[in-house]
């Protein structure tokens, strides 16, 4: 049960805030007490951050009293990493929405979290530029989701996740100061990394209450294939080859036979397929067909079924629909999903892909993989019925194995969905007992008093 928030508090938190900010109502407060992960606690109050000073008010209040705080988009996060466990606060940034200033000639942005990627990309696209990170979810993930979780989607082979994309951030620290990071130019390598260190994050170090984005201009041209495969060998084994000559895709998706079941009614597709490969390219107008060219001789091989290029925009729509379409499908295709988003090395896709096709049939759960190939980075969706006992358990011990396998193969629990609930117990498998102390080290001096988002990312002792 989490405790009642004290009078004297709800009365800081509504002169911190502004009354008209502020809503203890408790089904208000219900509404903000879930994401995507279907996981739910209600908090004892919300706040709609407005500007940064108020959002520093805010979180001083909460560390002068001890209460805890959770910042949140949209509610798009699949980990739980939103989900306020011990009530407190939820403090929402979807009205802090403003894109303040884009620099064509600086190839910057400045912007607040709670703009959707969608609305960023539609404003710069006015420039002639984009912000590479475009998770699925764009319509309703905000950017400052996408900071949090270094959430990036499709284009992250070429061209990068978060990380590699943003400048510099302006945030909150869990006792209510204010911390400016990075630069506003392409180099800077004055004293620590601190703003990679809070991308990420998860908002367990501090609230970021805006960013400096590295824009990038918009390619001339782009041009799409979709290849078939036999079996998700077959395509595992094309996804190293396109990745092993020097053209890099923008994006290269990938779908097994039980992704494609799915969505075969958005797609024309024949019925021996077994494995299918989404490839864009992009750049120049006068070199996309040589480079197109080039990533299509790599897809050719062994298993093949079919090579298509697209040859107009509602084709192209059409293709990228049905890859879009997946991940709501997939809440049809069972009440019980766990969806993991695994990274491997791109050579070992093919010894993952057939080890999950067996952990499959051990367990007798049903896994569909699907996902950003290009950098090893697949969707492992574990579909079971949640009010079945066995089959809960089955899917649960199958996880395990899965982490066990993808961490056999030199590679991460999670590319871009973060860590949150859902994977704070199996961190410590991959992270060592030195780095989880440090990390630990790091949690306590940016937030001493351990308000900001607790029970998040890092185990228990």
């Amino acid at each position: 049960m989490h405790e009642a928030l004290s009078r004297a508090f709800r009365q800081a938190l509504t002169r911190a805030a502004g009354d008209e900010f502020t809503s203890f109502d408790p089904a208000e407060c219900l509404t903000y007490g879930y994401d995507n992960s279907r996981q739910q606690a209600s908090p004892g109050a919300v706040v709609w951050a407005a500007s940064h000073e108020q959002v520093a008010a805010v979180v001083g209040c909460c560390y002068e009293h001890a209460v805890p705080l959770v910042s949140r988009g949209l509610g798009s996060n699949t980990t739980g990493a939103t989900v306020p466990l011990a009530g407190g606060v939820v403090l929402t940034m979807e009205r802090f929405d403003r894109m303040l200033s884009v620099e064509p000639d600086d190839r910057l942005a400045e912007v607040e979290p709670g703009i959707t990627n969608a609305a960023l990309q539609e404003a710069l696209a006015a420039e002639g530029f984009f912000w590479p990170p475009d998770p699925t979810s764009a319509a309703y993930a905000t950017v400052g989701g996408n900071l949090a979780c270094n959430a990036a989607g499709p284009r992250a082979v070429k061209y990068g996740t978060p990380r590699e994309n943003t400048l510099g951030l302006t945030a909150v620290t869990g006792t209510g100061e204010t911390l400016r990071t990075g630069v506003h130019t392409t180099k800077g390598v004055v004293g620590y990394d601190l703003t990679r260190l809070l991308i990420g994050s998860e908002g367990t170090l501090a609230v970021i209450t805006g960013a400096t984005l590295r824009i990038t201009p918009r390619p001339e041209a782009k041009r799409t294939l979709r290849a078939i495969y036999r079996d998700i060998e077959s395509a595992a084994r094309a996804v190293s080859r396109v990745m092993a000559q020097p053209v890099v895709p923008c994006a290269l998706e990938f779908m097994d036979a039980t992704a494609i079941s799915l969505v075969r009614d958005q797609a024309d597709l024949p019925a021996e397929a077994g494995a299918l490969l989404l490839i864009e390219t992009d750049g120049s107008e006068s070199n996309l067909d040589a480079d197109t060219e080039a990533v299509a001789r790599a897809a050719r091989g062994d298993g093949l079924i079919s090579l298509d290029r697209a040859d107009n925009e509602a084709r192209v729509a059409a293709l990228w629909a049905a890859r879009k379409a997946l991940s709501p499908s997939l809440r049809k295709a069972a009440a019980g999903k766990i969806n993991e988003d695994v990274v491997v090395p791109v050579s070992r896709i093919p010894e993952l892909v057939r080890n999950l096709d067996r952990l499959s049939r051990e367990h007798g759960v049903l896994i569909v993989n699907f996902g950003h190939a290009g950098n090893g980075n697949l969707h492992v969706n574990l579909l079971y019925d949640p009010d079945d006992e066995r089959q809960a358990r089955a899917a649960h011990e199958c996880l395990s194995q899965v982490f066990d396998l993808v961490l056999s193969l030199d590679g991460t629990l999670s590319g871009e969905h973060g860590v949150g609930i859902a994977k704070r117990d199996f961190i410590g498998r991959e992270v060592g007992p030195v780095a989880l102390e440090l990390m630990r080290g790091i949690k306590q001096r940016f937030d001493p008093r351990g308000i900001l988002n607790p029970g998040k990312l890092l185990p228990d002792k």
